[in-house]
């Protein structure tokens, strides 16, 4: 009889027990950034500073008044539709490490539209430069994951690769094809007619946002309302599996790839159209690489990468006014950052508990009952 302990019969004698754990994980980013904070209040007192004059100096730099808020959520933009892009090929069991570079064709394409096809109407003119910078984003990232499908390249160290190359061609445009007349190395201004227009009168915040919460959406559905989806899903579980089960699996990583590129083309869009309207030398202080690290804090779940976008933005906003107010390096938030992704990622361990205990259990159970069978 002991053998008829099945996984459900399990699961309902110990219900009480993984109904905590299931609160548990839900609240883990949470507590993470808790655990973050007060790992960092020690680090901000050893250097001889109040951590609550800190915080609070680090929380009204953030929150403060209207424009602090607009300013915390428009720096979360690029990071938001990065860590979309981060969480989609993860998702996909594809390590997509070349978002910055993504990031960096997107904006050379995008610039090229806003500066050259001029005249045109806003309505034709910004679609066609977000098509642009959405273009060079899939572009870029389709590329490593056609080389991984079908050479079997390490995706990770092409990604990187093309990090470089992809920021080293921004810097030739800006120095040469893109460069405006003048001594400064940057691009000209794109037109007006190209640039996402203010949603909130009276600050900057720019229509990329309403763009990052569709893309939420979209990647949501994609991975867990359509066949797509599910084949990218069951290719990032198993890809062994998945090919027994009949999925084309070196398809499914291209367009995995592909469509993570897009999204983190979009963040690069975004910021060139939203924010800074020309081409740069350093035009992004790394939102791909740090887009790893919200997607991770947000457990490569869409709404819970915007999340952490928010959080990361929060604190890249606040990081001055604590500076200024306590004489705070802004290194500390940085540290903040790595400790919240940290205690994440030692959190996701506490979770194969349940798996390791329930087996265990259901081990003892039938250890017990083969006297009873005999």
């Amino acid at each position: 009889m002991g053998k008829a302990l099945t996984r459900a019969s399990f699961w309902s004698q110990l219900g009480d027990r993984y109904s905590l754990q299931g609160i548990f994980n839900a609240s883990m980013p949470l507590l993470a950034v808790v655990a973050s904070f007060i790992a960092g209040a020690i680090v901000i007192q050893l250097v001889g500073v109040n951590p609550i004059v800190a915080y609070q100096a680090l929380l009204e730099g953030a929150f403060g008044n209207l424009g602090q808020i607009t300013t915390s959520i428009i720096r979360s933009i690029p990071l938001m539709l990065a860590g979309l892009a981060i969480t989609l090929s993860f998702r996909g069991g594809v390590f997509n490490i070349g978002a910055e570079g993504q990031l960096y064709m997107a904006a050379i394409f995008a610039t090229w539209v806003g500066t050259n096809l001029l005249g045109l109407p806003a309505i034709i003119h910004l679609p066609l430069a977000i098509i642009a910078s959405l273009l060079g984003g899939l572009l870029w990232g389709a590329i490593p994951g056609y080389l991984k499908a079908t050479r079997g390249f390490n995706e990770v160290i092409v990604t990187i690769l093309m990090n470089y190359i992809a920021i080293w061609l921004a810097s030739y445009a800006v120095h040469g094809p893109l460069k405006e007349p003048g001594w400064n190395p940057q691009s000209a201004l794109v037109a007006e007619s190209a640039r996402l227009p203010i949603i909130f009168p009276g600050t900057r915040l720019h229509a990329g946002i309403l763009l990052a919460l569709l893309c939420a959406v979209f990647v949501y559905i994609v991975l867990w309302r359509t066949t797509l989806g599910y084949q990218i899903r069951m290719v990032g579980a198993n890809a062994s599996a998945a090919q027994y089960a009949g999925i084309n699996v070196a398809k499914t990583m291209v367009i995995t790839m592909g469509l993570s590129g897009a999204l983190a083309g979009l963040a690069g869009g975004g910021e060139l159209l939203g924010v800074q309207y020309r081409l740069l030398d350093g035009f992004s202080p790394g939102y791909g690489y740090d887009a790893i690290a919200v997607a991770l804090l947000g457990r490569l779940h869409p709404f819970g990468t915007l999340l952490a976008a928010l959080f990361f933005g929060a604190l890249r906003t606040g990081a001055n006014a604590m500076q200024t107010a306590v004489q705070l390096p802004v290194v500390v938030v940085y540290i903040i950052q790595a400790l919240a992704v940290l205690f994440m990622i030692a959190g996701t361990a506490i979770q194969f508990a349940p798996r390791i205990l329930e087996r265990k259990e259901i081990a003892r159970a039938g250890d017990i009952a083969e006297p009873v069978l005999e």
